[in-house]
């Protein structure tokens, strides 16, 4: 498989706004968490999140935000900033990161940075760079447990490349503005395996990636391995797509594309289709805002059909409904049985219990005595299930889990916690 080179979004995080790496003061908006869903859908490969913060409490805030861009994105996170001990190095990997990076700009980072890499891995701990003169230290920070050197300085010349390059570690650079030309440069590099973009506000990645592919720099940008010449076109020259939530799997619309609108599909990213009544190609979104963003496309047995898993932003239905198909025309009922459907169906009324108490509620009766009785009941549930797995029959265990699962979503719910928290952490392992 193919090393892609990477091309990162970096931003800073101070009193929960976006602000340049470079001088940290110019604000890229007030809505962080769009900004940050913006890049992971654009085309990023990573996001880069230095916490700026100055006070304990701008720091906790800023946890907080990342672990909502982590919730919503999809894409690894390089998490630091504000390390003083290893229990903040624990804050940013257990917020979401891929990796926390530790500045050894400060001694007591660098006398951190072994006991990190010893307790989360060395694939964990990056080493924050300030500038250049700390690139004669490189293999010291390796030899502690750093398995990747960030290069904090935004100003990108000749000399430091070739300071760069002298060195044996992996690097991430930090770059300005959008130069595809300078950006190749830097890329080419033999142990420079990405470059963190200081970007002026909402750069497509998934264009500036296009750019640096024309100069033959390998990067991860999506290439179909069925040409649109072996599709089955309907009479009109266009084949049919059907376009699903990636998370949830709804059917949300039914559209088509000519040839000019599956290559700008792959080309930018977002789905583009062809308008049959118009007679040209339309960007889902260009108008209103609710853009598509691709996750997968696929091609069915016939290769006459496209299934299309995207990132809906807003509402796909021109009526402003989440999805077109929502007329029912028949329906049976049925008992679901779709094992992630059923956890959110039984999480949701405990939600809704939580939010309109009813009289008579178990639910609310575990609410009301509070967590020392919410915990005493998982742990009761917890023994039962042991017991019950030392007899023969199944039947028993499968009825003690269901009353532990039940009681652990209690506790979710009392925690704050969503099933999609627990998911990602287990993704994330």
């Amino acid at each position: 498989m193919m090393e892609y080179k990477k091309l990162i979004a970096g931003f800073g995080i101070r009193e929960g706004k976006a602000v340049r790496l470079d001088d940290q003061k110019i604000c890229y908006g007030e809505n962080l968490l769009n900004l940050a869903c913006f890049y992971g859908d654009s085309g990023a490969d990573e996001l880069f999140l230095h916490d700026l913060s100055e006070s304990e409490e701008d720091h906790e805030r800023t946890i907080g935000l990342m672990k909502e861009i982590a919730r919503l994105s999809d894409i690894p996170l390089i998490l630091g900033g504000r390390v003083r001990r290893l229990e903040d190095v624990k804050k940013y990997l257990y917020a979401g990161a891929k990796a926390a990076f530790l500045d050894v700009s400060l001694d007591e980072n660098v006398d951190l940075m072994k006991e990190a890499s010893d307790r989360f891995g060395d694939d964990k701990i990056y080493a924050y760079l300030p500038d250049c003169s700390y690139l004669e230290r490189t293999k010291e920070y390796a030899q502690l447990g750093a398995s990747v050197m960030i290069l904090g300085d935004t100003g990108i010349t000749e000399e430091k490349l070739q300071a760069v390059s002298a060195c044996e570690e992996a690097f991430l650079i930090t770059g300005c503005g959008e130069d595809a030309e300078l950006f190749a440069c830097v890329l080419g590099m033999d142990n420079v395996n990405g470059l963190v973009g200081n970007f002026d506000g909402e750069v497509s990645c998934m264009d500036l990636k296009q750019d640096l592919k024309a100069l033959g720099v390998g990067v991860d940008t999506f290439e179909s391995p069925v040409s649109f010449d072996q599709f089955k076109l309907n009479d009109d020259g266009l084949i049919p797509v059907i376009t699903q939530d990636y998370r949830t799997g709804e059917v949300l619309m039914l559209a088509y594309m000519n040839e000019e609108a599956f290559h700008e599909t792959l080309k930018t990213g977002c789905m583009t289709y062809y308008s049959r009544s118009r007679k040209s190609l339309w960007r889902k979104g260009e108008t209103s805002g609710h853009y598509q963003y691709v996750k997968s496309l696929a091609l069915d047995c016939d290769n006459d059909t496209l299934l299309a898993k995207v990132n809906q932003i807003g509402a796909a239905c021109h009526t402003g409904a989440r999805s077109c198909f929502y007329q029912n025309l028949v329906k049976k009922e049925y008992q679901e049985s779709n094992p992630l459907k059923v956890f959110e169906e039984v999480f949701k009324v405990i939600l809704d219990r939580k939010a309109n108490p009813k009289e008579g509620s178990y639910t609310n009766y575990l609410f009301d005595k509070g967590l020392d009785k919410i915990l005493k009941k998982l742990g009761e549930e917890s023994t039962e299930i042991v017991i019950a797995a030392k007899n023969q029959n199944p039947e028993e265990v499968k009825y003690e889990i269901s009353d532990f699962l039940y009681h652990m979503m209690v506790l979710m719910v009392y925690k704050g916690l969503s099933w999609e928290d627990i998911t990602r952490e287990l993704s994330n392992r």
